[in-house]
């Protein structure tokens, strides 16, 4: 009788062709790193969501701004309290010695805060675009395994001269698994890059809320 075929996935791999276990070990990588990036990001974005709401409170508990500013520091470690240093710094440098303003102090200490903003809307977006990238090129990389592989596969049905299905199964199984482990990377890194990029654009207009609340603040001084 003959020996029953292995069907295992480290025997489809072992048995495959050169170019299809290096398609199946690019698409193995590419799922580990979007996966990576997945985990980062949700990771940095609960932080980014708890720090910007610690902040909130302490922004509107009544403490003086420049109370405020003076204990964050000019380089805080939270983003919003980033975009807040941003503006109070401009505010500060707006002073001249004599106490008197410099014009147009308020378009000044707007375009620091959007210059912090779009700064930290840089930061949290970084990665977004591999999770894209896996998502929409792991399944035709997949696909290129399959199609190279169920061609190696009737090559070796043609040289056999042998249409038995224990000879084409093994080969179509191979070539199959480059297909699947492509879907194994692209669906986790479509479904994460919409929620994230969802996320993401929340909190960038939480920033941009804050900002605009902020120059409204910094603005009504200055007038009075």
């Amino acid at each position: 009788m003959e020996a029953a075929v292995d069907f295992s996935m480290w025997a489809l791999f072992a048995r495959a062709t050169l170019t299809v276990k290096l398609v199946m070990v690019v698409l193995v990588i590419a799922s580990f790193w979007s996966w990576s990036v997945i985990i980062q990001k949700i990771i940095a974005y609960r932080a980014a969501r708890r720090e910007a709401a610690q902040f909130d409170r302490a922004f509107w508990s009544g403490e003086p701004l420049d109370g405020l500013f003076d204990e964050i520091g000019a380089e805080p470690s939270g983003r919003s309290a980033r975009i807040f240093a941003a503006g109070m710094m401009e505010w500060r440098r707006s002073h001249r010695q004599d106490g008197g303003l410099i014009a147009n102090a308020t378009s000044r200490i707007d375009r620091s805060m959007d210059v912090a903003v779009a700064k930290e809307a840089e930061e949290l977006q970084k990665g977004l675009p591999v999770l894209a990238t896996i998502g929409s090129t792991a399944p035709f990389v997949g696909l290129f395994g399959t199609v190279w592989g169920i061609m190696n596969a009737f090559i070796e049905i043609a040289e056999q001269q042998n249409t038995n299905l224990a000879v084409v199964a093994p080969g179509i199984a191979e070539a199959l698994l480059a297909t699947g482990l492509g879907l194994l990377a692209a669906i986790p890194a479509v479904i994460f890059y919409n929620k994230l990029s969802a996320d993401s654009d929340r909190i960038l207009a939480g920033y941009e809320a804050f900002a605009d609340e902020f120059g409204t603040i910094l603005s009504r001084q200055l007038d009075s």
